[in-house]
């Protein structure tokens, strides 16, 4: 098992501290360059992300390529000791291509094509568009594959979106002959198009869910995602093709949203050298140690998405974010704070969106570290170069890990067939924030969590916890199964074993392929209104001590128990005294099924009675106050830990009488310590 990883290019010998840097913007204004290379050493600053969307800047005409200012920009950056992130620039085409080549541009599901404009509006199946890609990729990798600070491809900006133009139809149906082996019949079964008589009788017959034509047939609108992500994928690894070939000793990525819902990271992130993602929380929305697991839960996914190899925080914003509901700023504290919580989750770099503020267009107020005032004299600016007076003390840190014993699953295509399916509720399937309310009994405790999909290795794992796992695709059960024979003990909730990788439901009883391992049946699942309510009360001598009645809201799942025993009950309506919590020895571990959806209350105390029990380890064996939570990271000889105080007022933390090195002033720390609103402190110890 690796215990410390190497960092993400070689000449990388410390935390990446930078920005998005545009200077095809200012090329009006050359001296800025100047100011800013200034400036980026009075914000130690030691990393900029450039050219992401300069495609106009470096080929204004097709076929004439203007490399001058990238050459001067490379080579001033180098001067100034800054690591460079290129970019390919083919998240926004140039005019010229729309205006001569208009089938770059993407058609929307009502198969209207767009007008030039945004971003992200191409076709990734456009042969045109591929060949224009590869063009530019070739002239930028020949040109700066062996330039000295370039340490990283950012491959093109936060894929997203999708195409329903004649090529993207005609490459939908291929995929489907390909994955259903060229049967109609195979693929009318797994789509259950019997329904409403939509049998296909050819594959032409096929198109992409449209509003105003099909859209109500699951099968179908869960392939379609899947394509989807295959046909962005299959972009991906055409763009990388050239990069690969000229510059192998370069790594590459491209930067993910959190959990967006358009595509399954899963699938993309093995053809990534290194993950990164960009981050936005709406921090002081409300309170903030709940935004603070929330964005602790995205950074989990970012370091789970290669199985604990550190990732990067490549886009997130110093102070306002201008695209949101409401642009609020930053608090004193929280930038920093905000910045070294990705750190202390696993991320080997701190950047922004972005280094100066443009003059116009739609993010011309978004948050920046140079502001229009064009200097250093403003509170933003001390900010981010507190964060990065901090970062160079962390050299020790980078490339470390953590191995939690905890993992929850969170899966896209779970989420894409819940969001999809017409019951139990329309509103309020909410199944990413029930995962996060998983999550949370660990995160308030300071207890490192993956967060990994149904496909992942369970093996290495304690406590495994699966909430709402609607859909289980082959093979999963089975590797439950074999978790919890061997020791593992393993959380399902209401609502899972429903569906098959089709969507189609399983039948002889929910939860289906789980239904051996859980130990009960599901017969019916009782949608309440908002304001409804039942309780689940627990018997006296039950093995989890736990004595208080919880209420139950939104989903209360009726089941028999079968093998399982029954450790909690309904108390009201006509299910009172049914089961609704029950555990079954299966094999040397043990299978947990929660039949209600609950408030934070009954899963802190339930996972509270489960990490005992588990003798699952705290990074600091201490309660924390509420607000503040604990991190590390370790290189297998010495345990990094972060305490992070997100609540809006003083915390006090009791360490004990163990003693630490700050990792920041080099003193040695024991007994309390005194975290102001969104304060940290940075400790290091010896592995225990």
């Amino acid at each position: 098992m690796v215990k410390k990883y190497p960092p993400i290019h070689h000449k990388v010998k410390h935390m990446i501290h930078g920005a998005d840097y545009n200077p095809d913007q200012w090329m009006r204004t050359p001296e800025v360059w100047d100011e800013d290379m200034r400036l980026m050493k009075l914000a130690h600053s030691n990393s900029m992300s450039v050219g992401i969307f300069a495609w106009a800047a470096l080929e204004p005409e097709e076929g004439r390529f203007e490399f001058g200012w990238l050459d001067e920009i490379m080579e001033k950056l180098y001067k100034n000791n800054a690591y460079v992130i290129l970019a390919t620039p083919t998240g926004a085409r140039p005019a010229w291509m729309s205006a001569k080549y208009p089938e770059v541009l993407r058609v929307q599901a009502n198969r209207r094509r767009n007008l030039h404009g945004t971003r992200h509006n191409h076709c990734y199946t456009s042969p045109v568009y591929r060949e224009k890609t590869r063009i530019i990729n070739t002239k930028l990798a020949e040109r700066y594959g062996n330039h000295p600070s370039l340490v990283l491809w950012h491959v093109s900006n936060e894929y997203g979106g999708e195409c329903h133009c004649e090529l993207c139809q005609e490459a939908f149906r291929n995929w489907l002959r390909e994955k259903y082996d060229d049967d109609l019949d195979k693929l009318n079964h797994a789509w259950w198009t019997a329904f409403w008589s939509h049998t296909y009788t050819d594959w032409s017959q096929i198109e992409s869910p449209a509003p105003h034509g099909e859209f109500l047939v699951h099968g179908h609108n869960l392939d379609w995602k899947r394509f989807v992500t295959h046909q962005t994928l299959d972009f991906f690894k055409h763009e990388i093709a050239t990069l690969k070939e000229i510059t192998p000793d370069i790594p590459v990525t491209t930067n993910f949203m959190g959990t967006y819902p358009g595509l399954d990271y899963w699938k993309l992130a093995p053809h990534m050298d290194v993950v990164s993602w960009d981050s936005y929380p709406m921090w002081h929305s409300k309170d903030n140690w709940e935004v603070g697991c929330s964005t602790a839960f995205l950074h989990d996914i970012n370091r789970s998405l290669k199985g604990g190899k550190p990732f990067m925080l490549m886009e997130s914003t110093p102070s306002a974010t201008n695209w949101q509901p409401v642009a609020k700023l930053k608090r004193p504290g929280m930038h920093v704070l905000s910045s070294i919580q990705a750190v202390a989750h696993g991320s080997d770099s701190v950047q922004y969106f972005q280094w100066r503020k443009s003059r116009g267009s739609s993010e011309k107020f978004h948050g920046a570290v140079v502001d229009h005032v064009g200097n250093e004299n403003t509170r933003v600016f001390r900010d981010v170069a507190d964060v990065g007076k901090i970062l160079e003390k962390l050299d020790d840190v980078v490339g470390t890990t953590v191995r939690p014993e905890v993992a929850v699953i969170y899966d896209w295509e779970n989420r894409w067939a819940i969001d999809d399916a017409q019951g139990p509720r329309r509103e309020k399937k909410d199944y990413q924030l029930t995962c996060e309310r998983h999550y949370k009994a660990f995160w308030k405790r300071g207890i490192p969590v993956d967060v990994i999909n149904m496909d992942c290795d369970f093996s290495r794992y304690k406590l495994l916890i699966a909430p709402m796992l609607y859909m289980v695709r082959p093979g999963v059960a089975e590797r439950m199964e074999k978790f919890v024979e061997s020791g593992g003990t393993l959380i399902v909730t209401y609502w899972s074993g429903i569906v098959d990788e089709n969507d189609l439901c399983f039948l002889r009883g929910f939860p289906g392929p789980l239904r051996k391992v859980t130990g009960i049946r599901s017969e019916e699942i009782d949608a309440l209104y908002d304001e409804d309510y039942n309780y689940a009360v627990f018997d006296k001598d039950n093995p989890l001590k736990l004595e208080k009645e919880y209420k139950t809201v939104e989903l209360c799942d009726l089941i028999h128990a079968e093998t399982a025993k029954v450790l909690a009950t309904y108390k009201e309506d006509f299910y009172a005294g049914r089961p609704a919590l029950t555990v079954n020895e299966f094999g040397k571990g043990k299978c947990y099924y929660i039949a209600f959806r609950s408030g934070d209350d009954f899963l802190s105390d339930f996972y509270g009675r489960l990490i005992e029990d588990l003798d699952i380890q705290r990074v600091l064996d201490i309660d924390l106050p509420e607000g503040v939570t604990v991190q590390k990271r370790s290189d297998g000889d010495n345990d990094f830990i972060f305490v992070m105080n997100f609540a809006g007022d003083q915390r006090t933390v009791d360490l004990g009488d163990e003693e630490l090195t700050d990792m920041i002033d080099g003193g040695q720390v024991k007994g309390e310590i005194t975290l102001p609103a969104y304060g940290l402190r940075i400790l290091k110890r010896p592995v225990r």
